[in-house]
């Protein structure tokens, strides 16, 4: 059976790629218009508008005036950086402060990791620092991602570890 036309349509959320821009580039210096280059690149128009005003930079040359106009290499570079900073941060890295003060209370006074969660959110010199939950300090504890370890904690090392078994046929 031979297909004599393809129905495929372009994947979705493609990202341009640097190729692409130095595309738009030449055909936006052509004179063609946002639609035109599209159809040529097979994107969205849109697409191709918000390229052209994410690489548009304001030039300056001695003697004349300013100008702006399309670069591919501005428009890469920014969605480079735009890709750096997507996506969520890191949470030990935004509640370092949180953190190193419960380590601090946990080594030093023999604090437990909820009873250290407990007292931040009573006072108010936490109010408005970013905080980690009990259980995300327990899960930092356990993947020794803190200085603090699992023999550190006094609860932890009275735990038993063994399960009992009921025996189910067992003779009275």
């Amino acid at each position: 059976m031979a297909h004599t036309e393809n129905t495929i349509q372009n994947r979705k959320n493609k990202h341009l790629s640097s190729f692409e821009r130095g595309e738009i580039f030449a055909l936006h210096n052509a004179g063609y218009s946002n639609r035109e280059i599209a159809r040529r690149l097979g994107r969205v128009h849109q697409t191709i508008a918000n390229e052209l005003k994410r690489g548009t930079t304001t030039q300056l040359k001695t003697g004349r005036k300013p100008y702006t106009a399309y670069f591919p290499e501005t428009g890469q570079a920014v969605y480079e950086q735009n890709r750096e900073n997507c996506g969520a941060k890191s949470k030990p890295l935004v509640a370092m402060r949180f953190i190193n003060y419960a380590c601090k209370k946990i080594l030093d006074e023999d604090w437990s990791p909820d009873s250290v969660v407990g007292h931040a959110k009573e006072h108010t010199e936490w109010k408005d620092e970013p905080m980690v939950s009990t259980k995300t300090l327990y899960n930092y504890i356990d993947q020794s991602k803190l200085s603090v370890r699992n023999i550190d904690l006094s609860m932890k090392t009275k735990l038993n570890t063994k399960t009992k078994r009921v025996r189910k046929h067992r003779r009275v």
